[in-house]
C-alpha cells in the first residue's frame, strides 16, 4: 500500500500547493468507500482494513485535504461537519479555490453513514494531536464520545475501540485524566451491555492505565478481578493482541506491587514477547520492569536482555544495578541508585530499587559463604559495609531463617561457619528447573494452538475420494434415469 501511495504522489501535477496533496484526498476517498463497503455488508474486516491504511497516511495528512474530504463525504451544513470544519485551521482563499478545482470533477457522494461520520472524527482528531493543539483534540474527543453513545452497531465498534483510546491519550497529555474516569467506567458499562468486546477490553485498558497513573493500586485490582476475563476473546478481533499486551503490563505492574513477583514476572516477560516490533517503546517498559522483578527474586538476568537491537541505551542504568546486585556491592548499589535516581523516578521504578536492597546484602551474604568456611561477623559488617556488628549479626540470622545460605551463626565466638557444598545433583533442584522448563514449553505450546485461526467446518470429517466417485456415479445414473423417464413422456 505504501507503494501504491508513493507512485499516485509522483504522478500528481507539480503545479499543486504544497499544502494539499491530492493523491491523500484520493486515498482518503477509497478509504472511505472501503467502510461503507463494509458497513453495509457488516464486514468488521474491512473496517479494520481502512483503519490499517490510514495509520499509513497519518503522516501526510493536511487541513486543505482534510477539509475537502469533509466536505465530500459529510452532509452539508450538518452539525458532524459545521463542528469539526471548525477544529480544522483555516486556509487562505487562493487554497481553498484549488481545493474546491481539484474535487471540482467529481460528483460529491454525501453519507449519511455512522462509520463515516465517525470515521471523520476520528480522522481530525489524530490529527489535532499531531498538531499538538490538544485544547481543539480534548473538545473534538468529548463530542466523538457523546455522538457514540446514541450509535448502536456493531461495524461502528472497531472505530470506537481507537475514538477511546485517543480520548483519554488527549486528557493525558493535559494533565486532566482523573476528569474521564466517571465517563470511561460509564462507557465500558455500555460495551459491557451491548457485547461489544474489543471496547470492552480498550476500555479495561485506559482505566487500569488511569487509576495506575495517580498510584490507585488496589482500585486497580479491584476492577481488573470485576471485569470480563480478558483471555476468553483475546484472538477474536484483530487489535486484541495489542490490547492484550497492554492488559498483562498492566497487570504485572499491579502483581509487582502486590509482591507477587513470580506472578508478575510472567506477565511482563509475555507482554514483551507478544508486542509488535514496532512497539519499541512499549518493549522497553516491559523489560524495565521485567528485569526489576527479577533481580527482586534473586535471579540475575542475562546480559543479552540488555543488548537487545534498541534497547541499549535505555537499558544502560537497569545495566549497572544489575551488575552492583551481581556483585553484591551495597556501597556500589547506592551509588548507581543515586547516579540514575531521576530515570528511575520517571519510569516509576524507585520504589521497587528500594526494595532491593536486602536482595543486594543477601547475594553479598551468599558469596561471602561460598569463599570462606568460617568468618567473623566483624569482618562481613565491613565487606558489605554495615553501620554496626549487631546489623551483620540479625541480617545474617533472618538470611538463615529464610533458607538463602546455608551456614551457622556462632554467637560465642561472632562468626559465621559455612556447610560444606555437596553434589547439588543428588538433590532435586535439577528436577525442578527441568520440570519448570518442560511447564514453559508445554504452555507456550497451548497458547500457539489457541491463537490458531482455523476455517469453519474443519473438525468435520472430509469426504474420501471413494466416497466422492460413488456419490458422482449415483447422480450421473438419476440424472439418466430422469432424461429416460422426460423422452418417454414424449
Amino acid at each position: 500500500m505504501t507503494q501504491d501511495v508513493e507512485m499516485k504522489e509522483q504522478a500528481a501535477p507539480s503545479n499543486s500547493l504544497p499544502s494539499f496533496s491530492p493523491s491523500t484526498l484520493h486515498n482518503l476517498k477509497e478509504i472511505a468507500s472501503l467502510i461503507e463497503t463494509g458497513a453495509y455488508d457488516r464486514e468488521v474486516g474491512r473496517i479494520l482494513r481502512a483503519i490499517r491504511l490510514t495509520m499509513a497516511l497519518r503522516r501526510k495528512l493536511k487541513a486543505s485535504a482534510l477539509s475537502a474530504f469533509l466536505n465530500f463525504t459529510l452532509i452539508p451544513e450538518s452539525e458532524a461537519l459545521t463542528r469539526l470544519s471548525s477544529y480544522l485551521p483555516k486556509e487562505d482563499e487562493h487554497a481553498m479555490e484549488v481545493d474546491t478545482a481539484t474535487s471540482a470533477p467529481q460528483a460529491p457522494a454525501k453519507h449519511s453513514l455512522p462509520e463515516i461520520e465517525i470515521y471523520c472524527y476520528l480522522l481530525v482528531l489524530m490529527f489535532l494531536i499531531d498538531q499538538k493543539k490538544y485544547n481543539e483534540a480534548k473538545a473534538c474527543s468529548s463530542a466523538s464520545i457523546a455522538r457514540l453513545k446514541n450509535i448502536n452497531r456493531r461495524t461502528v465498534d472497531v472505530l470506537a475501540a481507537r475514538l477511546y483510546f485517543y480520548y483519554s491519550l488527549c486528557y493525558e497529555l493535559t494533565g486532566d485524566l482523573a476528569e474521564i474516569r466517571g465517563n470511561l467506567l460509564s462507557l465500558h458499562r455500555i460495551a459491557t451491555l451491548r457485547h461489544d468486546e474489543l471496547g470492552q477490553e480498550t476500555l479495561l485498558n485506559l482505566l487500569l492505565r488511569n487509576y495506575l497513573h495517580y498510584n490507585f493500586y488496589d482500585q486497580a485490582e479491584k476492577l481488573r478481578s470485576k471485569a470480563p476475563r480478558f483471555e476468553a476473546h483475546s484472538n477474536q478481533q484483530a487489535s486484541s493482541p495489542v490490547q492484550f499486551c497492554r492488559y498483562l503490563f498492566y497487570l504485572g505492574k499491579i502483581r509487582t506491587i502486590q509482591l507477587e513477583y513470580t506472578d508478575a514476572k510472567e506477565c511482563l516477560l509475555q507482554a514483551a514477547r507478544k508486542a509488535p516490533i514496532a512497539a519499541l517503546g512499549f518493549r522497553v517498559q516491559c523489560n524495565k520492569w521485567a528485569i526489576i522483578v527479577r533481580l527482586l527474586l534473586g535471579e540475575i538476568p542475562e546480559r543479552t536482555v540488555f543488548m537487545q537491537k534498541g534497547m541499549e541505551k535505555a537499558l544502560r542504568p537497569y545495566f549497572e544495578l544489575t551488575n552492583a546486585v551481581r556483585i553484591g556491592d551495597l556501597e556500589l548499589f547506592r551509588s548507581v541508585a543515586e547516579k540514575f535516581s531521576s530515570i528511575f523516578s520517571s519510569d516509576r521504578t524507585h520504589n521497587l530499587i528500594v526494595r532491593l536492597r536486602h536482595n543486594v546484602i543477601r547475594i553479598g551474604l551468599r558469596n561471602i559463604s561460598i569463599s570462606y568456611s568460617r568468618i567473623s561477623l566483624v569482618d562481613v559488617a565491613k565487606k558489605l559495609r554495615l553501620d554496626s556488628v549487631a546489623d551483620a549479626e540479625s541480617i545474617v540470622a533472618k538470611a538463615i531463617r529464610d533458607g538463602a545460605i546455608d551456614v551457622t551463626l556462632d554467637h560465642a565466638s561472632r562468626c559465621m561457619l559455612s556447610k560444606e557444598i555437596g553434589d547439588i545433583y543428588s538433590m532435586t533442584e535439577p528436577q525442578t528447573v527441568f520440570n519448570s522448563r518442560i511447564a514453559f514449553c508445554l504452555n507456550m505450546h497451548n497458547e500457539a494452538v489457541r491463537a490458531l485461526r482455523f476455517p469453519p467446518n474443519s473438525y468435520k470429517e472430509k469426504e474420501s475420494a471413494e466416497k466422492r466417485r460413488e456419490r458422482q456415479q449415483q447422480e450421473q445414473e438419476l440424472a439418466k434415469h430422469i432424461a429416460e423417464e422426460d423422452d418417454d413422456e414424449f
